[in-house]
């Protein structure tokens, strides 16, 4: 795949003094979906604003399809669309109107097949007569999305796409954004729901306090940062852990019928799940059932932040 996005030691102090981008390079590839997560205030919407033009960074480069994001904006804004946090829309305007608006803003001719097929495509088309404001928060995000594609750019940001959306229409949108990249385009989300990046990016950028922590491919990520767990369910309620199964670190749950065990699947020395299950026997515990799982991409997602902030 060829870079569609390169981003090169981009920072944005602004007018209070305040810097809400500090030296960040990313290269974004043609075709992926790339998931951009960081708490509040980290600088998401900042980046994105500076790639669509809407703020101009104070020192850096960027570039959009080869078209440097200062100096060749209009060539590097017409191959973006843009999906904002906010529900901007006139409350009174059809949706079909509104889309085809949106696409006469970027100097595009009328084309009525594509609109059909944008609407058609974000199940609109139905509602291209209804006014804005007769519509469902859900919808109204659809909308945003149309107009954002209704100039057929290569490379679409959305931004919280799905803040404020139930959690059956987030799962279509999900669909959605899959379609869309099965067309070619490039997409850079930012969410708060991380099971929403979990399910759909290719990889994954982790941005805090301004500064890029990491770029890795997803899978990679959780694999390299994802630790494991073993809860052991006993057939015997204990009190407390014995003291000859303290090297182990287990957990003990609220009801004293399961121990749990954290291990890392890289470790040079095996995971000790075996040594475990023989010190267990030798304590004189009975094993009811036994079941593993992998850390999620939140919890690591939020150890990556609580790293940075210390």
């Amino acid at each position: 795949m060829s870079t569609i996005v390169r981003v090169q030691n981009l920072s944005k102090t602004f007018k209070d003094g305040v810097q809400a981008l500090r030296d960040v390079s990313l290269d974004i590839e043609e075709g992926e979906i790339i998931a951009l997560l960081g708490p509040n205030g980290a600088g998401k919407t900042t980046l994105i604003s500076a790639l669509c033009g809407i703020t101009t960074p104070t020192t850096g480069r960027a570039e959009v399809g080869g078209h440097d994001i200062v100096t060749g904006y209009r060539g590097a804004r017409a191959m973006i669309g843009l999906v904002p946090q906010e529900i901007a829309l006139e409350p009174f305007e059809k949706v079909i109107n509104t889309v085809e608006f949106s696409r006469g803003l970027f100097g595009k001719p009328r084309d009525n097949a594509v609109v059909e097929r944008v609407l058609r495509q974000l199940s609109l088309w139905d509602k291209r007569n209804n006014r804005t404001r007769e519509l469902s928060g859900g919808m109204k995000r659809r909308v945003l999305i149309a107009k954002a594609l209704c100039h057929e750019p290569r490379v679409l940001f959305l931004d919280e796409p799905t803040a404020g959306v139930d959690v059956e229409l987030r799962r279509e949108m999900w669909d959605v954004v899959r379609g869309l990249k099965e067309q070619g385009v490039t997409i850079i989300l930012t969410t708060h729901y991380l099971e929403e990046a979990e399910a759909m990016a290719d990889r994954i950028a982790v941005i805090n306090k301004g500064e890029i922590l990491l770029v890795e491919e997803k899978a990679a990520l959780m694999r390299r940062l994802g630790r494991k767990s073993l809860k052991i369910e006993l057939a015997q309620q204990i009190d407390t852990v014995p003291d000859a199964l303290a090297p182990y670190e287990l957990e003990r749950a609220e009801d004293g019928h399961a121990l749990i065990y954290h291990y890392d699947t890289r470790g040079g020395e095996g995971t000790g799940i075996t040594r475990l299950l023989q010190a267990l026997t030798r304590e004189g515990l009975t094993l009811r059932d036994i079941e593993t799982r992998q850390s999620s991409l939140e919890e690591i997602f939020v150890s990556l932040v609580r790293e940075d902030a210390a």
